[in-house]
């Protein structure tokens, strides 16, 4: 069994939801938590000090794109990823699985790895297992996952049983390679004082007994966390919700749960009603580059002409910089001028409104009040508003 890295502070009693903190090399995180992605080493126009006042815990960066440019080498001259961008918080860097499936221009699946070309230059490369805890370690990353196959939905489910044999092949050998860096493992320049914990991933797209087998077979590898991929790609909300309630059962209560890439307001409540603790997604800031706000009303989008005189804050109840010194006048005038300014500044409340938001549902948990904090934000919550 692998020592503990997380702790449960709450347990709702009407429903799964618990907050908890998880410990890592660069410091803890409260869950539950929403995690900014910041995809080649930034979250798209937002900086570091922003993110900080905006309240976020932990950022999000990929392997796959930090692989290609600027290179495992540059990032280890510079000290690790922590030093290279200058974040003194943690860290979460993903296999790079799925944007060699999804960007790249060819991608061939063989028993010791993956071969791709890069959707940059058209490079061939080819990524084993290994190689990918090697890059994260390299990084200095402080939660990291093992290469896997995201299958597409809709999927046969006999393209589904192969993938899961070849995830699940390749997430022993990450584990092995994992190991041999613990037990060798000496603390490093921005890398903290203890190695980067591994977190298993659940596949098995939409099919309930291939979920749960996925689960169990995870779990006898004993991995630090659980991570859970392949949702969000298109499968109707319904059918996700049922997929992680026949999943998050079969996970073990005492690690945390991560659910991978899905990021709007109401599957976030409904995830964490389930159990799931931790999230990433690119909602926030790639609906803020497109003029789309959220607000505890719901969300609208800035460039309707309702807007040419409204000189109320995007949401008068937010502690953002942009709500406390903008309106959403100026924002829509930003917009339709296209200037740079309008995507940053609706990008930065939204962070602030989904790092608040997980916040929120931490307080209710604590509280005991997750249930009347859910229903009455459903109440208000508008899915789209003119």
């Amino acid at each position: 069994m692998m020592p503990s890295c997380f702790e449960i502070k709450n347990i709702d009693s009407k429903t799964r939801a618990r907050a908890g903190v998880l410990i890592t090399a660069h410091g803890e995180i409260k869950t539950p938590v929403f995690m900014p992605v910041g995809t080649q080493a930034t979250v798209k126009t937002i900086s570091n000090e922003e993110l900080v006042r905006a309240g976020a815990q932990v950022i999000l960066s990929n392997t796959y794109h930090l692989y290609l440019r600027p290179g495992e080498a540059v990032i280890e001259a510079a000290g690790g990823l922590h030093r290279f961008i200058n974040w003194q918080r943690p860290i979460l860097t993903d296999s790079g699985g799925f944007q060699i499936f999804s960007l790249s221009t060819l991608n061939k699946i063989k028993e010791n790895g993956v071969e791709f070309k890069s959707h940059i230059d058209g490079s061939k490369h080819f990524l084993t297992p290994e190689d990918v805890i090697r890059i994260q370690t390299t990084l200095g990353s402080d939660i990291i996952m093992p290469l896997d196959e995201c299958v597409k939905h809709p999927s046969a489910r006999g393209y589904i049983e192969r993938s899961l044999e070849t995830t699940h092949a390749w997430a022993r050998r990450s584990k092995e390679a994992w190991l041999r860096n613990v037990r060798a493992w000496s603390p490093r320049p921005g890398g903290g004082e203890t190695p980067p914990l591994l977190f298993g991933i659940v596949q098995g797209g939409t099919e309930a007994d291939l979920r749960k087998r996925s689960a169990k077979i995870l779990v006898d590898m004993d991995f630090p966390g659980y991570s859970i991929g392949g949702l969000s790609v298109g499968e109707p909300t319904e059918l996700m919700y049922e997929t992680l309630n026949a999943t998050l059962p079969e996970l073990p209560k005492d690690k945390p749960r991560y659910l991978m890439g899905v990021g709007l307001p109401l599957d976030l409540l409904e995830a964490v009603s389930q159990g799931v603790d931790m999230f990433d997604c690119v909602v926030p800031t790639r609906n803020g580059r497109n003029a789309t706000v959220f607000t505890s009303k719901g969300r609208f989008l800035l460039r309707g002409a309702s807007y040419i005189r409204d000189f109320r804050p995007i949401d008068e109840d937010c502690p953002c910089y942009t709500c406390h010194n903008h309106t959403r006048a100026y924002l829509r005038h930003l917009f339709n001028s296209e200037e740079y300014l309008a995507g940053r500044l609706a990008s930065l409340h939204n962070l602030t409104f989904f790092i608040q938001l997980l916040d929120s549902m931490r307080k209710a948990i604590e509280q005991e009040r997750f249930v009347e904090f859910r229903k009455e934000f459903e109440s208000n919550f508008e899915p789209s508003r003119v």
